[in-house]
C-alpha cells in the first residue's frame, strides 16, 4: 500500500499539471471503488478550476472552486496525467479531463481506493477528522510521543502504524525508523524514556524524508505519477532483510510477526 512517501511523491508529480486547469468532463467507466465514486463528483466539478493539491495523511485532496476532491490510492493504485484522447486500459476507472488536452486517470486494479468529493472542509470529513498528527510536523514532537505512549503495552511499530497516534508512517518505514533510533520493534511502547521517544521521532522524520527524495518504495505495485518505481527499496537496512548482515555491526537481522505483519530488527543493535 502506498504510505506518505509515495503519497507525497504523487502529490508533486500532478501538482504542476492540476493546479490552475479547468475540469471540462468527468469520465467514469466503473464506480465500484472502496467506495462508490460519487455521481456528485461528474455534476458539480465540470467548470471548477482546480487551486491546489495538498495530502492530509495518505489522502490526496485536490482543492477547486467549490469543493474538493479526495483521493486515496488504497492498494494497487495510481494516478497518471494523460492525453485525453489516450485509450484507457482495463483498471483505468476513472479520468477527469482538463481545458489543457490532458486528463488525471485513476487506475486501481484492487479498487481498493478511493475517489470522493466533499463541498465542506476536507478536515472536517469524516474520513480524515480523527486522524492523528503528520510525522512531518510540527505537532508531532518527543513529547507528544511520550505522553501517548505511557501506559501502553502495544508493541512499538504497531504505535507507530496507529493513524489516530501518526499518519502515514507504514511499516516499512517504521522497521526503518526503530532500527536508525535503535529500539527493537515489539518493545512496548510505555517502556520508552522521553530521550527514546526524541529518538523515535528524529528517526521518523529522517527516514520519511529521505523516502520521498527516493520517490517512495517499490515492493509491490507502487508507482509515481510518470510510472516510474520508488527507488527508497535500495536502501533498506532491515526490511525483509531477514538473515541477512546488519548494516551496522555484521550481526544476522532477525524477523518475527506482530500482529499480522512481519517485522525486523538487529538483536545487537535495537535494545
Amino acid at each position: 500500500m502506498p504510505e506518505l512517501p509515495e503519497v507525497e511523491t504523487v502529490r508533486g508529480g500532478i501538482a504542476p499539471h492540476v493546479v490552475g486547469r479547468r475540469v471540462v468532463r468527468v469520465i467514469v467507466r466503473d464506480r465500484r471503488l472502496r467506495w462508490p465514486v460519487p455521481t456528485s463528483l461528474g455534476n458539480e466539478l465540470p467548470g471548477q478550476t482546480f487551486r491546489s493539491v495538498t495530502r492530509r495523511a495518505k489522502y490526496l485532496l485536490l482543492s477547486a472552486d467549490r469543493g474538493t476532491v479526495i483521493l486515496h490510492l488504497g492498494m494497487s493504485g495510481s494516478v497518471r496525467i494523460v492525453p485525453r484522447d489516450t485509450p484507457p486500459a482495463k483498471h483505468d476507472h476513472v479520468d477527469i479531463v482538463m481545458d489543457n488536452g490532458y486528463c488525471l486517470r485513476l487506475r486501481d486494479p484492487r479498487r481498493f481506493g478511493a475517489l470522493l468529493w466533499s463541498r465542506a472542509d476536507p478536515i472536517s470529513h469524516r474520513l480524515l477528522r480523527n486522524l492523528g498528527p503528520e510525522p512531518l510536523g510540527a505537532d508531532f514532537t518527543s513529547e507528544y510521543l511520550f505522553r501517548v505512549s505511557r501506559g501502553r503495552r502495544i508493541a512499538l511499530r504497531d504505535l507507530l502504524l496507529d493513524s489516530h497516534i501518526v499518519v502515514g508512517v507504514g511499516n516499512i518505514y517504521a522497521n526503518e525508523a526503530l532500527f536508525a533510533a535503535g529500539l527493537r520493534p515489539q518493545r512496548a511502547a510505555g517502556r520508552t524514556t522521553r530521550a527514546q521517544c526524541a529518538a523515535i521521532v528524529a528517526a521518523v522524520r529522517r527516514t520519511l524524508t529521505r523516502a520521498i527524495r527516493a520517490g517512495g518504495t517499490t515492493l509491490r505495485d507502487f508507482q509515481n505519477v510518470d510510472g516510474l518505481p520508488g527507488y527508497f527499496q535500495q536502501t533498506l537496512q532491515v526490511y525483509n532483510r531477514k538473515g541477512e548482515a546488519c548494516p551496522r555491526c555484521g550481526s544476522r537481522i532477525k524477523g518475527l510477526r506482530i500482529g499480522q505483519r512481519s517485522a525486523f530488527y538487529c538483536p545487537d543493535c535495537q535494545l
